[in-house]
């Protein structure tokens, strides 16, 4: 569970995460508990990414999905007041595009800050949240130079333009821990009965596990803007960033 499925749902998002629409089957519709798709394309959530917002189309319908909920299955949660299509249903899910590709970009070039300072300053992260086009991420970093925010700025997007290629791959447990510096937190989130460890790789940047959607190359996120750098504790450094455009 979690990498190909989250209880009855095949996760599409994980396989390609460039698909917008495809056709499901409800499984379960419930008021308080959320809707069930046998294949879902809709991100849950985690990892500091947010969750896809979207619809669900059937028989001259929508049902507009405005988050997710994890248990023993994978629900989507439905706007108030939206019909809920019936078990049995054949609905056409679709992901709000832009939300998405944004949430990918900016995922994506967190993952460019993390290696830059992982490899040019030696820090670890210590936290991290985004939104569509914007983000922070917490490192252990005691000090820093007079000219961390610019350098970083220039080393991110010099990343970037050298358009490097992002590749996912799914590993066993042991053979994804054995990677060097796979774990880029100062604590292992990976969950301990997780058997498989997905695996994001920036070619030749960084290589870390995480369960999230991401562009295909680094050229697709786009100028970043590191707009503050902030201490937060005596070793803590908040690095808050944005896409340009």
């Amino acid at each position: 569970m979690g990498v190909t499925h989250h209880g009855r749902t095949h996760r599409l998002d994980l396989a390609d995460p460039t698909l917008r629409e495809w056709e499901c089957t409800v499984l379960l519709a419930d008021a308080e508990q959320g809707i069930v798709l046998d294949q879902s394309a809709f991100y849950p959530g985690g990892g500091g990414q947010p969750p896809d917002h979207g619809v669900l189309l059937w028989q001259g319908v929508q049902t507009r999905v405005v988050g997710t909920r994890k248990g023993d299955d994978l629900y989507l949660i439905p706007a108030e007041g939206d019909p809920l299509p019936p078990p049995g249903t054949t609905v056409t899910g679709a992901i709000e595009d832009e939300r998405r590709t944004r949430l990918m970009r900016i995922h994506s070039g967190l993952h460019v800050l993390c290696g830059v300072v992982f490899r040019d300053f030696g820090a670890l992260v210590t936290g991290g949240n985004m939104e569509p086009g914007e983000a922070r991420m917490d490192f252990n970093l005691p000090e820093v130079p007079p000219d961390f925010k610019t350098r970083i700025e220039e080393l991110v997007n010099a990343e970037v333009a050298a358009d490097r290629a992002v590749a996912v791959r799914v590993l066993p447990r042991a053979q994804a821990l054995a990677l060097p510096d796979i774990i880029r937190t100062q604590s292992n989130l990976i969950p301990p009965d997780e058997q498989e460890v997905r695996i994001v790789d920036i070619v030749g940047l960084d290589v870390q596990a995480d369960g999230g959607t991401h562009v295909a190359s680094t050229a697709q996120i786009g100028k970043v803007q590191v707009v503050k750098v902030e201490s937060k504790g005596r070793a803590n450094r908040r690095v808050r960033v944005r896409l340009v455009d």
